[in-house]
């Protein structure tokens, strides 16, 4: 019987995505592990490759197409002796994308049609991805599948894994399929908070303009951001960091780091700072985790990574046991895959703390909003030279960069936060102590 392809969840928050390209055609033999479209998600392209093996009989999807929902039929598989013929019989989602091919309705004598695979199993709350294939064995074989464990992509359960299992004494009771997830309230809210798109459409006749669709990434933002800003308790500490020890040792080491290729920017410090700063306030390294909080003990620090219609945020992963060399390599890497949209999900999600520098194009400071679920964020701002007053009493010049720690109250309170900041602060302006 047809396979059904479906829309891949290539993230735990995607909900759609853009069929990018096929790799295969209409006809093509295809085998498990193969390659068979790249979708593009909010955040990247992927490729999504096949779990079961068999003929592409049908492509519903045209590459290109935008959102496609997650579980939604993209092609359909054909078995050994098969034929296009046959899919009209694919049920489900199937008939939506493209309509079955008008037969004539078999007499009540007639043998019972093939039945189609069972709905997805759920559990604890949570739907259990399988292949069709896989759900019609496990049907036939008295197996429950929410015990069994997948290998497909994502933990997806596919033909080996219900083969290799061993059937239970009863099938379980077929169960309603889990209704497809509605869009995130914050969505919502963001389409429905101020003036309707046509009543700000029609403040504006008259006046020449051009409407730009927004893409994934775009949605994404703003559903989450104004989310954060909603339901995130934010509060904000300042403090200036005298930079003047930090760009002397950093000339210095780059003076000596040159015949390596390795240069360190004034971010790399930061990088460093921030995540020896959660190991000396380690009550600080949380996340918020609704009705708990996350307390790590190693530093994943989140950078902002300014892309076109948008950004991203990797996490570089036990930062503080990182050379700042090791940071600024993997931080060059990270970055310039990001530009390429080329990273992959564990790569920019996770962290408990972030980092927003906009110094570089010249902010001297400002005040970023957390992304959920970190408990803060770090807002720098640029180096620039000002008046202070010395230790001696007396007016100098020196470097000062302004930085800006976002923090939620319902993780870190005041005390707390300005002892972080304080480490952040100390470890910038005695760059020595970092590499003891």
């Amino acid at each position: 019987m047809p396979t059904e392809i479906l829309m891949p969840a290539l993230s735990p928050t995607m909900e759609e995505g853009t069929l990018a390209k096929w790799h295969v055609k209409e006809g093509d033999k295809v085998s498990s592990g193969d390659i068979l479209a790249e979708i593009e998600t909010d955040k990247a392209t992927m490729e999504f490759e096949a779990v079961d093996e068999g003929i592409m009989g049908k492509i519903m999807i045209p590459e290109g197409t935008e959102g496609v929902k997650v579980n939604d039929v993209i092609a359909v598989l054909l078995e050994d002796g098969e034929s296009a013929d046959d899919i009209g019989e694919v049920p489900g989602q199937a008939g939506d994308a493209a309509p079955a091919k008008e037969t004539t309705p078999a007499p009540a004598a007639e043998p019972e049609a093939a039945t189609p695979a069972p709905a997805a199993p759920v559990k604890d709350g949570n739907r259990v991805f399988a292949s069709p294939l896989a759900r019609r064995i496990a049907a036939e074989k008295g197996l429950e599948l929410s015990g069994v464990t997948g290998s497909g992509p994502h933990g997806r359960i596919v033909k080996a894994d219900v083969e290799a299992a061993k059937a239970g004494a009863k099938a379980a009771p077929a169960k309603a399929e889990a209704p497809k997830a509605e869009a995130p309230k914050a969505a919502a809210a963001t389409m429905a908070s101020g003036p309707s798109t046509d009543a700000v459409i029609k403040m504006y006749d008259g006046r020449p303009f051009e409407e730009v669709k927004l893409d994934g990434m775009r949605k994404t933002i703003a559903a989450r951001l104004t989310e954060a800003k909603q339901s995130v308790p934010h509060f904000y500490l300042r403090r200036d960091i005298n930079l003047d020890a930090l760009m002397k040792f950093r000339s210095q080491l780059n003076a000596q780091l040159e015949g390596r290729g390795v240069k360190l920017s004034v971010n790399d410090f930061i990088i460093k700072a921030c995540a020896l700063a959660l190991q000396q306030v380690p009550d600080a390294n949380a996340v918020w985790a609704g009705d708990r909080t996350l307390k790590f003990s190693k530093s994943d620090v989140a950078v902002a990574v300014a892309i076109e219609g948008g950004l991203f945020t990797p996490v570089l992963r036990d930062a503080e046991m990182k050379s700042l060399s090791a940071l600024s390599s993997e931080m060059k890497d990270l970055a310039t895959r990001a530009r390429d949209r080329k990273l992959a999900p564990q790569e920019y999600q996770g962290g408990s703390f972030a980092i927003s520098n906009l110094g570089m194009f010249g902010i001297d400071n400002f005040d970023a909003i957390i992304n959920p679920p970190h408990a803060a964020i770090l807002a720098v701002g640029a180096g620039v030279k000002k008046p202070i007053v010395g230790k001696d009493g007396e007016l100098a010049v020196a470097t000062i960069m302004s930085v800006t720690l976002s923090v939620d109250h319902r993780v870190i309170d005041g005390a707390l936060g300005a002892n972080l900041l304080a480490a952040i602060k100390d470890n910038l302006e005695n760059p020595l102590t970092m590499l003891a």
